[in-house]
């Protein structure tokens, strides 16, 4: 059957399809909101307005790929916005503060974000702690380090370079952070599909007690997708530096709960073993997509976060049953 499998994936003109399968729902439900926000307002349906909300959902982008990771597997992390954070200050700290290389910083951040993701895997594979509580307690510990680098400080100022990657259009499209996050999507999706340790995500996801009894190291795939996690969180908490010119330990604050509402929007299920990368990159446009109309339409922030949520419940309610 893998054989076959493998065949069928591989076959001329299936890789668009592939990426895409098991989103037809929520592709629908983009393309209406695009519809009914062109409707209300004369300044949504613009190149330059779509540019920006590709600039707006990078780090949301770039972080939703690690959740998508850990969800398919059955789990959640509820430590992406903090391990974002502690990233952030890590390099600006070693960069400014110590004068360290901003790319050497900038490794250095990544391997401490990995970390954070090794601890988590660790509590939850060798200690049986729920993925629930052991993220939620990384996401305090890591806020707090965040926050004990700079005494809650931020730091302002970086290298023309570097900012510039936030902000100059390459051929007048394309930031070279969007092209980062769409790089990085290419390649989860092309992992997931064509993989076999990609498909073994899969098969944690669906039944880890049989995915242990094929042969797979349940264990080791767990730790391995949180530091993978954690790593685009880190990232991610990079990329969000590059747009500021700054860091400060309260960034990423709530956007554990944006990354995985675009994950579940995409048709990503909770209970693990069926998502796709398609699918939360649509997600994540859809969230995009609606924060940007409701703010083209001035709509009060609170309210915004209202109609999130229920959009939220909305992606839950249809994809449940969607299953029965």
């Amino acid at each position: 059957m893998l054989a076959s499998a493998t065949e069928t994936d591989q076959a001329p003109g299936r890789g668009l399809l592939a990426v895409l399968r098991g989103t037809a729902g929520p592709l629908v439900g983009l393309i209406l909101l695009c519809v009914l926000l062109s409707l209300a307002t004369d300044t949504f349906l613009s190149v330059r307005n779509a540019l920006n909300i590709l600039d707006q959902v990078t780090v949301l982008g770039v972080m939703a790929i690690g959740m998508t990771f850990v969800i398919l597997i059955g789990g959640i992390d509820l430590s992406v916005g903090s391990v974002l954070a502690l990233a952030m200050m890590v390099m600006g700290w070693l960069a400014n503060v110590v004068g360290v290389p901003l790319p050497v910083s900038i490794l250095i951040a990544l391997v401490a974000a990995g970390l954070c993701g090794m601890v988590s895997g660790v509590l939850i594979t060798a200690f049986r702690v729920p993925p629930f509580i052991a993220t939620l307690a990384m996401m305090s510990v890591a806020r707090g380090l965040a926050n004990m680098i700079t005494d809650g400080q931020q730091i302002v100022g970086f290298p023309d370079w570097f900012t510039m990657l936030a902000i100059d259009r390459h051929f007048g499209v394309l930031t070279a952070t969007v092209a980062l996050m769409l790089i990085i999507l290419v390649a989860a999706a092309a992992f997931l599909r064509y993989r076999a340790a990609g498909r073994m995500l899969y098969a944690v996801g669906g039944n880890p007690e049989v995915a242990r009894l094929a042969g797979i190291d349940v264990r080791l795939v767990n730790i391995g997708v949180y530091v993978v996690a954690a790593v685009l969180a880190g990232l991610a908490g990079i990329v969000l530096a590059a747009r500021l010119d700054s860091v400060q330990p309260s960034s990423g604050f709530g956007y554990e709960l944006d990354t995985i509402a675009a994950v579940v929007i995409g048709g990503t299920s909770l209970s693990g073993g069926t998502g796709t990368i398609g699918g939360t990159l649509i997600g994540v446009l859809t969230i995009g997509v609606l924060r940007n109309g409701l703010n083209l339409l001035n709509v009060s922030p609170f309210l915004q976060q209202v109609v999130i949520g229920v959009v939220i419940v909305l992606a839950v309610t249809a994809e449940t049953l969607r299953r029965k």
